[in-house]
This record gives C-alpha cells, structure tokens and sequence, in this order.
C-alpha cells in the first residue's frame, strides 16, 4: 500500500505550463466557433438572396461544365499552347499589317495629290481630255458680230480666266468682249499710233494680224500690219508704248507664260526678245532664211518659230545662245504650237498636219491633206491650229468649211480626227480656255495675210463652240 508520502509533488513549473494550455486551448475553441457561426450566417444570406433554386439538373448540368472546363485546362499540352501562342501571334501580326498598308495607301495618295497639284500649278501636269470630247452644243453656237469689223476677223486673244476676249481683223479697231453676256464692252482705235501716219502720209492702212496678252493681264501686245509693236493696257484700253526695231512686218506674237517678256517674228527674218517690265528691246535671234510665219513660248526660256517658205522650224535655246532646226513640211509653214515642253505640231500651205518631239529632227507623225482637197486638186491650206497645252487636244482650221479637231494619241506619236465643226469661210485664228470646254474661232472671207482667194459664203464674225465631254453627261457615263 503506497504511502502519499512516496508520492511526488508536482512541481509549480509544470503547474503553470498546464494551465496555458488550457487557457489557449480554451481559446482556439472560442475562435473556431466564431468563424463557424460567421460563416454558417453568410451562407444563410447567399441562399436567402438567391430568387430561383436551381434543379437537380441544372445543378448536375453546372458541375459538369465546371468539370470538362477544368479538365480541358488540365489536358492541354505544351505542343497545344504553343500553337496556341504563335496563332495569338499570327493575328496580331495580320492586325499590324493591315494598319500599315493603311497608311501606307494613305501615304502614296497624299503623295500623289501633292505632286498632281504641284505639276498643275507650273503648268506641267499632262492630261488626256481628247477621248472624252464626243460632241458639241449644235443649239447653243455663239456668232459675234459688230459693225466695227465688218472685214475679215484675223486675231484673238483671250483672258486666261476665261472671260475677257479680244478681238482684231483688217480694220483698225480691237473690241473687247464680255463673255459673260457676249458684248462689246470696250473698244479702241490702233491707226493713231501707226508709225506711217505718225509721219503724216497715209502709206498703208492699219488692221490687227497679231494679239497677245500676257498672264496676269496686265499688257496686250498687237501688230497692226507694220514694223511696229503696240502695248496697250487690256483693263483700261490705253496707249503704253509703241516699239520698234523690226525692219518689215510683224507677223506674230506671243508672251513667255506666267513673265512680261514678248517674242515677235517678222518679215525680216528674225525673232526679237522684248522686255515689258523695262519696256525695252532685249536681243535678236537670226537663223530663219524667209520670214517668220508663227512663234509659240511656254514658262521655259525658249521659242519655237516657223519660217515660212524656208520650210523649217527652230527651237531656240535662250539661255545656252543655240537653236534647234527641224525639217519636214513640203511648202510653206504656215504656224507652229507647243503641246508640252518635250512635243509642238505645226501646220502649213501643204495642208499637212505635223507632230514633232522636240528630241527628233523628223516628225512622228504627219497626216497629209487633213483637210481635204481643193478642186484643182491642191491641198487646202490650214490658216490656224490651236492646241491646249499638257493635253492631247488639238484644233486645226482651213477653208474646206470645217474644224477639225485632233487626238495625239499612243504617247504624243499619232494624230486620230475625232470631231469635226462646221463653219464658213477662212479659219484665221483659234484658241482654246483654258481647260478645253470652249473652242473660239476668227472667222473671215480673206486669208488674214492677203487676198489670194476670196470666200464669198465666208461670215466675218467669232464664233464660240461649247465641247460636250463624257463627263459632263447626266448619266455618269465615262
């Protein structure tokens, strides 16, 4: 029998150990309790605020789709995501690209309206507008008349907005017309400044043969059928100055474009340089062997003249001091236009219809007898072309009762008819607006330079021609 004094007292260390476990125990199960109770309450409100208890169905339906769900993440292989990744790729790549070809279509666009309205502000963007010319107004064709010019009309000159034309023939009158309502707004008389009476003998009689004005419109320059160049002011229609220098009649004008320098050819065989800023002679060109029958400049420091009966036409090169001879009609060379900076046609008494390029001394192409035949079986003589410049539209006129107009067509090579116009009597003089919708044309019983042949059907009058183009139809139509 054991004795409590073999018993041993246990000691206070051990005591005080004992009791903290049974305090932290009987805190843990405090603890426990509490979230039990939290969590027993908060999912008592998520039931509660649920509004529809799903079936046993839709409930086996949901854990089965949570289960494929996670088993299909489970199941994917390394070799499925990299596919996975490079189709990512793929699309973002595709996606990339896109938006730079966008910008880029973007890009060249805009690139391509710069440089269209660059060349068409110098005067050198080239347009195709032949092919699209399938007629013109037959009911709405404009004939100007006036008591003034009753003789035969020789020169015009229209206003580069379109608007202003000026008109001369073999009186000593220039008429001034208002396009807008087709009148006469103004007028002035050439013969008081003629040189010859100026000396008191009436030696010859005045008429305007040649007109030009200059691109602002500040100066319009005439010859009056002697060695003498006027200068008047086309806005208020007065006497600036007369020049002198040429020793025979002047026979053609023109104004370099977009300058105030003039280029006049004469009997005389030479192609002067005037300048108007200075009001002043500049320098003479030799080279022609007959007279100078027609001269044509664009923005470029060159001239392009006609000699007449030597049968030859010269580019001339201003600033390197040369020229440029070309060779081909078979009579007399009647004028001579630019079309662009690189081709010019020209016309003549052989009644061939010629197109050149300035890099070749033969022509690329020649159409003989384009307008027709006279009876004694010579060719009608073209007396005016007219062409609008960096197009491939150009006009021809003769004494066959008809104008005809032209396409340069397989890049400036051959010429092809596309329409042909009706008039009466000598075609002196043609030009065009400038963007080809209108055609203008001096008509005249006589030749502009003499009276070899008469027409006595011929009208002495202008006559304005309205092109109808594809474009400018109702139904869109091209």
């Amino acid at each position: 029998m054991s004795s409590s004094f073999f018993l041993k007292k246990e000691s206070k260390i051990n005591k005080k150990r004992k009791t903290l476990e049974v305090k932290k125990a009987g805190k843990l199960s405090k603890k426990f309790s509490n979230e039990a109770k939290v969590s027993s309450s908060k999912d008592d409100e998520e039931i509660a605020s649920d509004d529809e208890y799903p079936s046993g169905n839709e409930a086996i339906g949901n854990n089965n789709n949570l289960t494929f769900s996670s088993d299909e993440a489970e199941e994917e292989t390394p070799q499925d995501k990299r596919l996975r990744l490079a189709k990512q790729y793929l699309e973002e790549i595709e996606k990339q690209e896109l938006e730079k070809a966008k910008d880029r279509q973007l890009h060249d666009q805009v690139s391509q309206r710069l440089q269209t309205e660059y060349l068409d502000s110098v005067g050198k963007l080239r347009k195709n507008i032949a092919a699209s010319i399938y007629g013109y107004d037959v009911e709405n064709v404009v004939k100007l008349k006036h008591k003034k010019q009753h003789l035969t009309l020789c020169s015009l000159a229209l206003a580069p907005d379109g608007q202003i034309l000026f008109s001369g023939g073999k009186t000593q009158y220039v008429l001034k017309w208002n396009l807008k309502n087709n009148r006469v707004v103004g007028m002035f008389n050439v013969e008081p400044y003629n040189e010859d009476i100026n000396k008191g003998v009436l030696k010859r009689r005045s008429h305007v043969i040649a007109m030009c004005i200059s691109s602002d419109m500040r100066y319009l320059a005439l010859a009056d059928n002697g060695k003498t160049i006027q200068i008047w002011c086309p806005k208020e229609l007065k006497h600036l100055k007369t020049f002198h220098g040429h020793r025979d009649v002047v026979t053609c004008l023109v104004f370099r474009k977009d300058t105030h320098e003039l280029y006049s050819g004469s009997n005389d065989r030479s192609v002067k340089i005037w300048s108007l800023d200075e009001m002043a002679y500049v320098e003479s060109l030799f080279g022609h062997q007959a007279g100078v029958t027609g001269i044509d400049a664009l923005t470029r420091e060159r001239a392009i003249s006609s000699g007449g009966p030597d049968c030859s036409l010269r580019i001339w090169k201003i600033t390197e001091e040369s020229q440029l001879v070309y060779n081909g009609h078979q009579d007399r060379i009647e004028s001579v236009k630019f079309l662009n900076d690189e081709n010019f046609i020209s016309s003549g008494m052989d009644g061939s219809l010629c197109l050149w390029s300035a890099l070749k001394k033969k022509s690329l192409h020649t159409e003989f007898l384009s307008h027709g035949q006279q009876a004694n079986g010579d060719a009608n003589w073209l007396t005016a072309i007219a062409c609008v410049v960096n197009t491939d539209l150009i006009a021809s006129g003769s004494c066959d009762g008809f104008i005809r107009l032209w396409q340069a067509s397989d890049h400036y090579r051959k010429l092809k008819q596309i329409l042909k116009i009706p008039v009466e009597g000598f075609v002196n003089s043609l030009t065009f607006n400038q963007e080809g919708t209108r055609l203008f044309a001096a008509l005249g019983q006589e030749h502009r330079l003499g009276r070899w042949l008469r027409l006595a059907e011929g009208k002495n009058q202008i006559v304005i021609i309205d092109l109808l183009r594809n474009q400018t139809r109702k139904d869109g139509n091209k």
